[in-house]
């Protein structure tokens, strides 16, 4: 575990170092409670969990957004198998209103989809910045949670989008690549971002219990070379484990949500319990995380 992640990782394709550090933004004042999901490498499920957690969030009676943060490679369409006559690229262009691009999802929640693609949005330019902002300062307000499902890695654009979300969840495998860069990222955003603790959730965990053993590890890592302004290291908090289930692929070559089609499989279950945990850790009255 520690030759994994060693104190100055070198990110692997999934966590690309910005070439100018985003100033760190205050989120929108809104009602809503924001919550970035992200990752260190892409191909870890994250986009599986927001969606399949925004299912299980709705079940429990709480308005539910999620907003697809990745603007240059999209894929919340995909899993949901939605097509949508509408999308962030056409509110950003003046083609369309920002209801427009609002949509129920299969499982009840809502969706603003960003439309695979759009290159000329995977920079972080002042517009960007502004439109990306407004949406979220428009749409919050409606909302008791709303979810950006980011891109992964470290880009100006995934660090802006994080920067709105007054929590972060990211997603990370037991493979030691996708440890090495959330490493990466819990870094940058303790040291550029100022985050006192980032929550995490393993997911394809091969035995119960794995989660919050590397959760561990990968603390004393951060203990040891992640300082905060505060001079305390960075918290992480373990949130969960999602196992390994086949009928997770089985679910996503469907393009269908898990928790819709076997919520009674180990992973749905754990998806419910992720959802149960953050509802009454992050949706009750304010506290300690």
């Amino acid at each position: 575990m520690t030759d994994a992640l060693s104190p100055q990782p070198t990110p692997s394709a999934g966590a690309t170092a910005p070439a100018t550090a985003p100033t760190p933004v205050a989120a929108a004042p809104v009602d809503a409670r924001i919550i970035a999901v992200t990752s260190g490498k892409g191909g870890v499920g994250k986009t599986f969990v927001s969606a399949n957690l925004a299912a299980a969030l709705t079940r429990r009676g709480l308005r539910v957004l999620v907003l697809d943060a990745d603007l240059g490679l999209a894929n919340l369409d995909v899993v949901l198998n939605l097509h949508p006559k509408t999308t962030l690229h056409d509110v950003f262009t003046g083609k369309a209103q920002l209801e427009d691009a609002v949509i129920k999802a299969p499982g009840g929640f809502s969706v603003v989809l960003a439309g695979s693609g759009m290159v000329e949005y995977s920079r972080l330019t002042p517009e960007v910045r502004n439109e990306f902002f407004n949406v979220i300062q428009t749409l919050a307000p409606q909302y008791d949670v709303v979810l950006l499902d980011t891109g992964a890695g470290i880009s100006d654009v995934v660090l802006f989008s994080v920067s709105l979300a007054q929590e972060v969840l990211i997603v990370a495998t037991p493979e030691p690549t996708s440890l090495t860069d959330a490493y990466a990222a819990i870094k940058v955003l303790a040291t550029q971002q100022k985050r006192q603790h980032v929550r995490m959730v393993v997911n394809q965990a091969a035995r119960a219990g794995d989660g919050r053993a590397i959760t561990g590890q990968l603390q004393q890592v951060l203990d040891r070379f992640v300082t905060t302004d505060s001079g305390r290291p960075v918290r992480l908090i373990h949130m969960g484990d999602i196992p390994a289930d086949s009928s997770v692929r089985e679910a996503v070559m469907r393009r269908q949500l898990l928790m819709l089609q076997m919520p009674g499989c180990p992973a749905a279950l754990a998806v419910a319990q992720l959802a149960n945990k953050l509802e009454s850790t992050l949706l009750k009255p304010a506290g300690n995380p």
